[in-house]
């Protein structure tokens, strides 16, 4: 058992605090023939300095013999000082006397913190009796406070576990509890099933990488070694090879790893069903774990990492397949556009967020080239599919009459119609490639950035009720595009952060559009690159320039 620092089987030391010196070397004598260390000091004082010392050098005494009779203070207010040190507290004390005491003294010593009383002279084995009993108790103290202590980091690591977003953060979580259970360093493994593994690693030491490319292949193929046929949670051993150059760096570790005691890795596994997802919890082997209760609190943690990594390998292939089914409804190439260069860029939200049903669309019409940009309010594959009926319907309507005002009315009935309830803001413009002449309607969306090549970026005045909403729309805005202008449009995905105001947000947009180099493909590379990292929302854009 290891108590501030100090490995402890039986009581080894005693402190005696007495003022009288035959005393002092009576009850000295009685505890050294029994075979323990023991500490003397004449005065409370003395005593204070004693464990002082001891406290800094982690070797403090395992039982305190206080005479209640001391020449500075009684032993009561010593005792009552220890106990109010949490470095010392712990410590059992005992009070004794010579002297004959009214049992109204005694309960004064329980009162002050101690934990027995007794009247000397005394029997050797009296003594001894009474100081294994008081370090029986401080041992069963400090046991469970021990056991209480393991239990929460349990409790905090599987909240941890619980509360990931995603199986890179599932891995990290799980080795940071891990590393907080052993008090060394560890890994944590979780195989999906299609083979693809996601490695956290504990914080308490530099980075480190894997031994070699085929490490995460080996690391595979001896989780399903070891869990062939078996679901639950096993334990087992592997030669230390497995753990990555520079990997131990706690003190413990770095100690066993140079004297040689430190020969092998411990891998807890955990699979709740056969042909679901494997977790594989790695640490250094110790032997000062003699009951395996640290052992028995990572199972249990593995058995929680398990339990919380299928939902979200579950959440991961539900949406690859709806971010598969989203890319496919979003054209592949845009169609020929006579007298317009247009170019397009969608970005998905990060692994943690859902889909959305941002969209765009660039077609091209007798009266110009129509372009058009919006996001289906919401995240889900619902969104996702109100945003294919939208992109189909517009392109339908357009063939009659192309004009954004009357798109944007016919888009908000079909809304109103077939998905009462739904929201979604949009952004349309009619550019004639050969004047110049531009025509937009907005319903709710960020209007469009009309950014020169001088090195300015307005955003053109035009805005509306969001569609679905049944509102009358006003006319559309107009504005000239000259032929070095670019003609830029967003979804809220690049620029809306958490917390910042949207203007804000906006103003940062034009300030780093202004700022782009030419060309329609580097306007949306270059702001994609400055605002689209890990975003929560997906990210649509559209830059258009004349041609004609």
């Amino acid at each position: 058992m290891s108590v501030k620092g100090k490995q402890v089987g039986t009581v080894s030391t005693v402190l005696v605090v007495d003022d009288a010196p035959a005393s002092r070397y009576a009850l000295s004598a009685v505890l050294r023939r029994a075979g323990y260390r023991v500490l003397l000091a004449a005065s409370a004082s003395e005593a204070l300095i004693e464990l002082d010392v001891r406290m800094r050098a982690g070797d403090l005494p395992d039982v305190a013999l206080v005479d209640v009779g001391l020449p500075d203070m009684s032993g009561y207010e010593l005792c009552r000082r220890m106990k109010q040190l949490p470095s010392i507290a712990a410590m059992p004390v005992v009070h004794f006397s010579a002297a004959a005491r009214p049992p109204a003294d005694r309960c004064r010593g329980l009162d002050a913190g101690g934990e027995s009383y007794l009247t000397v002279p005394a029997e050797p084995e009296e003594i001894q009796a009474v100081v294994r009993a008081a370090a029986r108790g401080a041992r069963g103290r400090n046991d469970a406070q021990l056991r209480v202590g393991r239990l929460a980091l349990l409790a905090g690591a599987i909240l941890d576990v619980q509360s990931a977003r995603c199986l890179n953060e599932l891995a990290d979580a799980g080795a940071t509890g891990t590393a907080r259970l052993t008090d060394g360093p560890a890994a944590v493994f979780v195989l999906g099933e299609g083979g693809e593994i996601h490695r956290g690693l504990s914080r308490r030491r530099a980075a480190a990488s894997l031994p070699d490319p085929g490490a995460h292949e080996a690391v595979a193929r001896l989780m399903r070694r070891v869990m062939s046929g078996h679901t639950g949670v096993r334990t087992t051993v592997v030669p230390t090879p497995l753990w990555p150059v520079g990997f131990f760096r706690s003190a413990r570790a770095d100690r066993q790893w140079r004297d040689g005691t430190l020969e092998e890795a411990g891998l807890v596994l955990a699979r709740l069903r056969e042909g679901r997802t494997l977790v594989c919890l790695a640490t250094p082997v110790y032997q000062e774990d003699p009951a395996g209760e640290t052992g028995h609190l990572i199972e249990r943690l593995a058995h929680a990492t398990a339990l919380a990594a299928e939902p979200l390998l579950m959440y991961e292939e539900e949406r690859h397949i709806a971010l598969t089914l989203q890319r496919s409804f979003l054209p592949s190439q845009l169609p020929e556009l006579p007298g317009a260069d247009v170019v397009v860029r969608y970005e998905p939200a990060s692994r943690q967020a859902e889909i959305g049903g941002d969209f765009y669309a660039a077609l091209p019409t007798p009266a110009g080239v129509l372009t058009g940009i919006g996001d289906v309010v919401g995240h889900s594959l619902d969104a996702a599919t109100v945003m294919v009926e939208i992109r189909h319907a517009l392109r339908a309507y357009c063939v009659e009459d192309p004009d954004p005002r009357v798109l944007a009315l016919r888009l908000d009935r079909m809304l109103q119609h077939y998905h009462p309830g739904v929201t979604a803001t949009m952004c349309l413009t009619l550019v004639d490639p050969a004047t110049g002449r531009t025509r937009i309607a907005n319903a709710g969306h960020i209007p469009p950035l009309v950014v020169s090549d001088g090195g300015t970026a307005a955003y053109v005045g035009a805005s509306g009720p969001l569609m679905g909403l049944g509102l009358e729309r006003p006319r559309p805005s107009e504005v000239v595009l000259a032929r070095s202008d670019r003609l830029l449009m967003v979804t809220d995905g690049l620029i809306e952060t958490r917390g910042t105001d949207l203007a804000v947000s906006m103003e940062q947009l034009r300030v780093a559009a202004a700022g782009a180099p030419r060309g329609v493909a580097d306007l949306c590379d270059t702001l994609l690159t400055c605002f689209g990292l890990e975003r929560e929302d997906d990210i649509a854009l559209l830059a258009l320039r004349r041609t004609g």
